[in-house]
This record gives C-alpha cells, structure tokens and sequence, in this order.
C-alpha cells in the first residue's frame, strides 16, 4: 500500500465519527462478547448448563451497531445471539451468567426464559419471545409511539436471515414504510437459518426488499466494524430526521450450531466452515487498532487477565445464586392484585 492510502487507512474511526477512546472501547466488549460466548459453549460441554446460543463471528457488527445508537433514548429489540449488542448497551456479563444458569436474579426473565431472551426495562431493550421475528412488528410499534410523542428516540432491531421469510417481518416493514417510522430494520445474515443454508431460502438479497416498502436496504459486511458503525450511525441519522426506516443486511458466518445441542455436520461439512473460522476478523480489528497506535501487546496481555477475571467473577456468582422460588413460579403472568377478597 503506498504511503496516502496507509494515512487513508489509519484514520478510518475518525472519519466515521468516532474517537480514539470509542474505537478502543468497540474492540474490548467485541473481546468481552467473544470470551463469554466461549465460555457458555464450555459451561454447556461440561453439563453445567443446559442450553447455550452463539453469536461467535456477529460480535464486531453487534458491538458496532450498539455504538451508533443513543443507549439513553433509543430502544433495543434484539434477538438470541446478539450478547455483543446487549454488552455494549450497558448489560453486564453478570448478567448473561445468571440467564445462562436460569437463576432468580436473572435480570432478563427470573431464570423462565432460556438464554439470549435479552431484556431490560433499565436499558431500553425490549422483552423477546421464542417464536422468531415477533420483534419485528414489535420496533415498527414503538417507532410509532416515539413519532405519535414528538420523541427523537429511533428503535433498533435484529433479526436472522431466516427470521426476514416470516410474515411479521414483511407485515414491520410494510407499515414501517407506510408511516415513516423512526425504526432501523438490521438482518444478521449468517447464512444459515438452523439447518437451512441461505440459497433454499431466498434467491435474491435481502436488503433489496426495503424497495418494495419504499426505503433503503444496505448490505454491510460484518467484517468491517466500521462500515457497520457508518451505516447504522446514518440509518439513525435519517430516522431521527424524519425520513423514516433502513433496512441493513450485514453480511456474517455462524460457524457454531444453531445452539450447542445442534449438530450443524449434518446439514454441512467441516470443508465449508473452517474457511470461516480461521478467518478472523476480530483480530484483522485488532491489528487496524495496532496499525494505528492505539493498541499494543501489553494491553492485549492485560485486557486478556481482566476479561478473564470478569468471567471467572460473574460464572462463579451465577453458580452459587439461587434458583427462583417454587412460589414465585406465576409471579409476572397473571394480574397481581392486593387486598380483601383478592
């Protein structure tokens, strides 16, 4: 590369508006994101836990879209892989351990819900369901109640490449579009919707179909955390301003199973993922952050210890916390009423 593109190169996070600080700050919770995931694929090997969903590989795009959003007015409608997104929004790997291990104090759902069904009343992130896509239809209804009270609050939310052939994705848009909704419609297109590769679902790109509800449809890599926050950061930019949905399709590999109790070999070969899986981009982040100065071995070293120290912390906790009560088993389900005769 000759010397202008190099200088190109190294300014890339100031030209899409971020600080040195935010830039450094993106690539610790994408690390933070990636050690947990691998830690929950351990807890779940070693019978610990009973159920385990990676993101592996979607943490650099997740982590990138959390940063372009406003945490203290939009709202988050996640879906089940998206622990970089919750992590850079403000939820703690405590957290995610204690949903991990279904424990009371699951900030989430009370130990109910199986991990990855993200919420938080705290933090803006709206409650997930187990049946895909109910988010969808769910963020265009909140974009609509942050336009009907003049707010300038714009939600966010995600969803697989799977998840965009169900009605309530097409039924979000459509009325996303109609209204001019303040909504930003992101796919995590991994390729694989549980055992059904991309090419038996679609044969066109997803992002196109925004046309047909009248509104722009990116196609992002994933790879490039950068280009991720740029696009997002516009897509909010335009909600805010009035010019209504995005639709982004960001480019991913889910090189795990669908879940940790999925043989994904049955449906695929080892030829075909590990490609994925020796090319990571996570440390092509790494190295940009090195290239330009901001990073260096040492602090790799001890960023390693202190997101080791964090796990250890938070896995050790969620372990010897409490289940939820066998009495508090309906609490949140039916109407809860006091006084005589109630």
């Amino acid at each position: 590369m000759n010397q202008a593109g190099s200088v190109q190169q190294t300014h890339r996070h100031t030209e899409v508006g971020l600080s040195d600080e935010r830039a450094v700050a993106m690539y610790k919770t994408m690390m933070l994101a990636r050690r947990f995931d691998e830690r929950g694929q351990l807890l779940k090997l070693a019978g610990k836990v009973n159920f385990h969903i990676s993101g592996i590989t979607q943490e650099l795009s997740q982590v990138a879209m959390g940063f372009a959003m406003d945490v203290k007015k939009d709202w988050f409608l996640p879906y089940y892989r998206d622990y970089g997104l919750v992590l850079s929004i403000g939820m703690t790997v405590k957290d995610l351990m204690l949903s991990l291990y279904a424990k009371a104090e699951d900030p989430n759902s009370a130990g109910r819900q199986m991990p990855g069904h993200f919420g938080s009343k705290r933090l803006r992130i709206v409650t997930g369901s187990s049946p895909v896509t109910t988010q969808v239809p769910h963020a265009t209804g909140f974009a609509l109640a942050s336009k009907m009270r003049g707010e300038s609050s714009v939600s966010i939310v995600t969803f697989g490449d799977g998840s965009s052939n169900q009605g309530d994705f097409h039924e979000g848009c459509n009325f996303a579009g109609v209204h001019q909704l303040p909504v930003i419609f992101v796919c995590e297109n991994n390729q694989y919707a549980i055992s059904v590769p991309l090419a038996k679902q679609t044969r066109g790109r997803i992002c196109d179909r925004a046309l047909g509800y009248g509104f722009p449809g990116i196609r992002v890599d994933g790879s490039d955390p950068l280009e991720v926050y740029r696009v997002v950061k516009e897509a909010r930019d335009r909600a805010v301003a009035g010019e209504g949905p995005t639709l982004i399709e960001i480019m991913t590999y889910r090189v795990t199973g669908h879940s940790a109790t999925d043989n994904d070999m049955d449906y695929r070969t080892k030829e075909e993922v590990e490609p994925h899986k020796l090319k990571d981009s996570l440390m092509d982040y790494r190295r940009y952050l090195e290239n330009t100065n901001l990073w260096s071995e040492e602090q790799e070293a001890s960023l390693q210890v202190e997101i080791r120290a964090i796990i250890d912390e938070a896995n050790q906790y969620a372990e010897k916390a409490p289940y939820q009560a066998v009495e508090d088993s309906f609490r949140h389900v039916y109407l809860e009423t006091s006084g005589e005769g109630n």
